[in-house]
């Protein structure tokens, strides 16, 4: 693991990165929030990233939500695969659910945050490169999917989150796109789209949400 002084000083550098992109967008950066992957980083990188001012974090296992949740102040995000027998423990835990890639999983999530009489923030996953390997709604089912999971109370679909196909930062560009319209047509908020290799295309593309963990806390492993 880095030091917590170069997890601070890598913190510094992407969200001047993230400034930037806004300028050259116009937007502000305000619109823009940085969420720091902490996936098989110990408890120590979250708290060094916490120290750095970044409030929000995003982690891809429940287990390991457990351990670094009680350290964040802001927002933990569920950024990867939900199996849905852990939907009662990721309502729980999790402030945001990216990653409901299906609407059986909503269906399970919306059951548990009822119970917990808890209303689950989400974002509704899109599969925008059609890979077979990935999950995620087909992008032709957007909006049929939307229009079913704004029924669920226990639940409140803030936007839409998508990994595009590996490549270059500018060949993600028309991903980013594609995803921006759909969110657009459907009228919501929030859009969750780049990482360490190109969240400062993904801002300039309306990006509101970047989850970035190299750049940020180095190689895993």
């Amino acid at each position: 693991m880095l030091s917590a002084d170069a997890i601070a000083a890598n913190a510094r550098e992407v969200e001047a990165r993230i400034v930037a992109a806004c300028t050259r967008a116009r937007r502000s950066p305000n619109e823009v929030t940085l969420i720091a992957v902490t996936k098989t980083f110990p408890a120590e990188a979250v708290t060094a990233a916490i120290a750095a001012g970044i409030a929000n974090v995003g982690e891809n296992r429940v287990q390991e939500a457990r351990d670094k949740q009680p350290l964040v102040a802001g927002k933990v995000h569920l950024i990867g695969h939900l199996q849905s027998n852990k939907a009662k423990d990721a309502v729980r835990l999790f402030d945001m659910i990216q990653s409901v890639d299906s609407i059986e999983l909503a269906e399970k999530l919306a059951r548990a945050a009822d119970a917990a009489a808890k209303q689950q923030e989400i974002l509704l996953q899109v599969n925008i490169g059609r890979e077979p390997q990935k999950s995620g709604i087909d992008p032709a089912e957007v909006a049929g999917a939307v229009k079913q999971l704004v029924a669920y109370p226990s639940l409140r679909l803030r936007g839409l989150m998508a990994i595009p196909p590996a490549g270059e930062a500018e060949e993600t560009r028309r991903f980013f796109r594609e995803l921006r319209m759909m969110r657009d047509a459907e009228g919501m908020e929030q859009l969750s789209m780049g990482m360490s290799e190109d969240y400062e295309v993904a801002i300039e593309e309306g990006s509101t949400m970047v989850r970035v963990g190299r750049a940020i806390f180095g190689s895993r492993g």
